[in-house]
């Protein structure tokens, strides 16, 4: 029997898998609805994250929040978290052996999940998951098939504070991103049509993007 994403955090709380845990303060595993049939995957914990164990608490938390809002869904119902479940120090970008000890966290937390849809935001999460190189600003704006489920990159929400805000074109793509994610968790959620029916959308490009660990094997990928 699977475990329960309480007991799954519990035990992450006191992870020491890698350098990491020297230097955070907590470890920022995630938040949201357990059941949830939309996953947000972010980079790591940030500095205002970090403090409070949360993700998404910051600036860019609160745009998420709001995007959210928009396509009529709240923070309780979806779940949120990270590539990384602890702050890189300086919000450095991880390392490849930081990624390896935390992919596994990563792993059973989707297992638990089990969404329908899930949504990479940025060119670290999405090049992770996808193992692509392509840059986010290709692949945004469509719907990849991954292990049964629908992924769905866009932007960051610090890129877009950081890049202009509201006033820049980037914010109008987020809005239609988020406008996709809708379509695509409404589509996802009704009964299948069967062989006859739509299609799976494009798989997950081929690429020489950062590959999942050896130790993660086809089998624990199943799990997702």
């Amino acid at each position: 029997m699977s475990r329960t994403l309480v007991a799954v955090a519990a035990e992450a709380s006191t992870c020491t898998r890698c350098r990491l845990a020297e230097s955070r303060t907590q470890v920022v595993f995630g938040v949201g609805n357990s059941d949830a049939d939309l996953l947000f995957i972010g980079e790591a914990p940030g500095f205002h994250e970090d403090k409070q164990g949360e993700p998404f608490v910051g600036a860019a938390g609160q745009l998420l929040t709001r995007m959210l809002g928009e396509i009529g869904l709240g923070r309780e119902d979806v779940y949120i978290t990270n590539v990384l479940r602890c702050r890189p120090p300086g919000n450095r970008d991880p390392l490849p052996d930081e990624i390896e000890s935390c992919t596994p966290w990563l792993i059973e937390t989707i297992s638990i999940v089990q969404p329908l849809v899930v949504v990479t935001l940025g060119n670290f999460a999405t090049k992770f998951v996808l193992n692509t190189q392509r840059g986010i600003t290709s692949m945004r704006g469509s719907v990849y098939g991954w292990h049964g489920r629908k992924v769905i990159p866009t932007f960051h929400p610090a890129a877009i504070l950081h890049g202009g805000g509201e006033r820049s074109r980037q914010f109008v793509d987020l809005h239609d991103d988020f406008a996709l994610i809708r379509a695509t968790l409404d589509a996802a959620a009704q009964p299948s049509p069967g062989p006859a029916g739509g299609s799976e959308g494009p798989a997950a490009p081929s690429g020489t993007g950062p590959p999942l660990p050896e130790r993660v094997g086809d089998e624990q990928l199943e799990l997702f």
